[in-house]
């Protein structure tokens, strides 16, 4: 007797080989280092660009069959917790290993002291992906820049050098003119100036914000590691 394949079994293990097979083909493909622009979200942000996943992206704990055993067994109720994929989320320490500088005007850390608790559950800025959001081909990923008013709003400068006052900047709530005089981190050199109109523009800070040239000054206090350097430190 002459046994036949039901046509639509035959498609179905068909399908099943040949999505196995590619399956396997693009776990492959997206291991390997050579690849890693087509696992990025995005770009990298400006001055990141040749840096390597793994620089700022630590391994998750176990292997990927034991992630994909988890995270399956979470989604059924077998288990409590998910797992991390992959890879670690980033977080503020791993941004600090390269960028981290005792004249820093807004340390992160102060940011966690209680007297700012109100100021962070409105803009947290105890993380730098707050601001700083990476694969977004920028340097400033907020979509405006009046956070000052979480924490200066009630502001006084004794001897107030700036011909149009402090004071009536706040009363008026001009908190985009702010980084036209001072650069939050404090990292470059330059001469605030004393004159509104010498300020820099909001069209040359935003050219700034997403990528261009630098407005405030060529010279910095510190620079950042390049991910060499940072290998050599933490790595070796």
């Amino acid at each position: 007797m002459k046994f036949e394949i039901n046509p639509l079994r035959k498609r179905q293990v068909l399908g099943m080989l040949i999505g196995t097979i590619l399956g396997v083909f693009l776990f492959l493909f997206l291991s390997s280092e050579a690849n890693e622009e087509y696992k990025s979200l995005g770009p990298m942000n400006t001055g990141h660009e040749d840096f390597s996943c793994s620089s700022c992206h630590s391994d998750a704990e176990g292997s990927l069959w034991a992630q994909t055993q988890s995270n399956l067994q979470y989604s059924i109720g077998l288990r409590a917790n998910s797992v991390a994929y992959g890879t670690l989320d980033v977080e503020t320490k791993k941004c600090l290993a390269c960028h981290e500088r005792d004249n820093d005007r807004h340390p992160t850390h102060r940011f966690l002291e209680p007297k700012y608790k109100e100021a962070v559950e409105k803009i947290n800025t105890a993380s730098c992906i707050t601001c700083h959001s990476e694969h977004n081909a920028k340097r400033l990923t907020l979509s405006k820049v009046d956070y000052c008013m979480h924490c200066h709003e009630d502001l006084t400068v004794k001897n107030d050098p700036i011909d149009i006052s402090h004071e009536t900047l706040i009363a008026t709530e001009q908190w985009d003119t702010c980084l036209q005089c001072h650069d939050f981190h404090g990292n470059h050199e330059y001469k605030t100036p004393s004159v509104m109109k010498d300020t820099l523009s909001y069209e040359a800070l935003d050219i700034y914000f997403n990528g261009g040239k630098d407005p405030y000054s060529t010279k910095k206090k510190f620079t950042a590691l390049s991910e060499k350097e940072w290998i050599e430190k933490f790595l070796k």
